[in-house]
């Protein structure tokens, strides 16, 4: 598995895999083509079909220049090694097009070549099942976040604390900011006014009040383009912060406590990530969201003093409630019913840890095999309810936005 520095990516919203990924794409064809007079990319798949509300050829655009830069849309050619293909060519000074290179923007803002899993980046991890890491730190008495530190050597520290520092600062200017997000949605921010209600209610409604406002604060601010954690993505950034973010500010817990449940949530992501996907346009919203609520139940559950056992329960859990779960983004902007999803995962991630800490562990489906279920779920999807806002709620609503177009809002 890779590092947890290409899992917890550190950029500008509204997705890592249709925002960043085509970002860094395109700052390394330009790397390689600086003498260029002009560039062409052609879009495919789900990148095509709802780039504009990601503001694909926007991030596109910033790099390779809007005066030199022409952006194809092929939304109903889906390329077979993954639905967000993009094709990048380059002009010369004798008019040739000339060294194209075919790129997929795979999820989290990991950019991957067809027949390889990323581009230039080394495996740290020599061992990629929950269950194979389970064991190993059984053997030798020590905690999932001890395996991170042994794979990736002591200064893994020193970077999850950036990303911890980033997610904290989203978490805070998402309940400063009022307003209305970008788009044709003129959706109005809510984390403010969620919060401020938060405080009037009983301490046990407070508490999940708070977690809502929290994770609505961080997926409020990726949706206007703010710098947030892909955690695993961008879509789905607003559930581990929340849900640490809770517990740091209501249990008084230590920072070196908090990365210890950063890695740990950051080794359930890896997992499903390198098993399964974590690309709302390979395998539908559950391997975002669902995601996303397995990794903060795993942090939650070992912050509460929880064992390797109920850590895997918890995460198990997280996942396995959110199968089958489509990717159906209203105009393809990340904000209906995205937002949303992050806040009630969040809260569904803190059931999954008290859950699991009642059972002491015990069950039957294990992490792993609802990976496995998750990855063959999202195959078996219909590409209408996987990131091309042609079915599910994108198509309900088109009617309300513009010409009734799901992706034209």
């Amino acid at each position: 598995m890779k590092s947890l520095r290409e899992l917890f990516r550190i950029g500008h919203g509204p997705s890592s895999s249709h925002t960043m990924g085509p970002h860094n794409a395109s700052e390394r064809y330009l790397a390689l083509h600086p003498e260029a007079t002009h560039f062409r990319v052609t879009l495919y798949g789900s990148l095509a079909a709802t780039g504009k509300g990601h503001l694909t050829d926007t991030a596109i655009l910033n790099v390779l220049g809007r005066d030199r830069t022409e952006v194809i849309w092929h939304p109903e050619i889906v390329p077979e090694f993954h639905p967000n293909g993009m094709k990048f060519e380059a002009k010369t000074v004798s008019g040739d097009w000339t060294d194209a290179w075919m790129v997929f923007s795979v999820g989290g803002g990991a950019l991957s070549e067809e027949g390889e899993n990323t581009i230039d980046t080394p495996e740290v991890y020599d061992l990629d099942s929950l269950e194979a890491i389970e064991k190993w730190c059984k053997e030798r008495g020590m905690d999932y976040w001890e395996y991170v530190q042994h794979c990736e050597g002591p200064e893994i520290w020193d970077y999850l604390a950036e990303v911890w520092h980033v997610m904290c600062a989203a978490v805070e200017r998402g309940l400063d900011t009022e307003g209305v997000l970008p788009g044709e949605l003129h959706l109005r921010r809510k984390a403010p006014y969620y919060y401020v209600k938060a405080q009037g209610y009983n301490p046990n409604l407070q508490t999940r009040s708070k977690v809502f406002a929290y994770a609505l604060a961080v997926s409020e601010e990726n949706a206007s383009g703010g710098l947030v954690v892909t955690a695993p993505t961008c879509g789905a950034c607003g559930v581990v912060p929340s849900v640490l973010y809770h517990i740091q500010k209501s249990r008084n817990v230590s920072e070196a406590r908090i990365l210890r449940a950063l890695a740990t949530a950051g080794l359930v992501g890896n997992v499903a990530k390198t098993r399964g996907s974590i690309s709302g346009a390979e395998a539908g919203c559950q391997a975002e969201v669902g995601v996303a609520c397995a990794m903060a139940a795993a942090a939650s559950n070992y912050v509460f003093g929880g064992s390797l056992a109920t850590i895997e329960y918890a995460a198990e859990m997280g996942l396995e409630h959110h199968l089958g779960m489509t990717c159906d983004p209203v105009c393809g902007l990340v904000q209906i019913p995205c937002i949303e999803r992050n806040a009630h995962a969040a809260a569904r991630a803190l059931d999954a840890n008290m859950y699991a800490t009642l059972a002491d562990g015990e069950h039957r489906v294990s992490f792993d095999k609802a990976v496995e279920v998750m990855r063959q779920t999202g195959l078996d999807l219909p590409s209408l309810y996987r990131e091309t806002s042609e079915g599910g709620l994108a198509k309900g609503m088109a009617h309300l936005y513009g010409n009734g177009a799901p992706t034209m809002c």
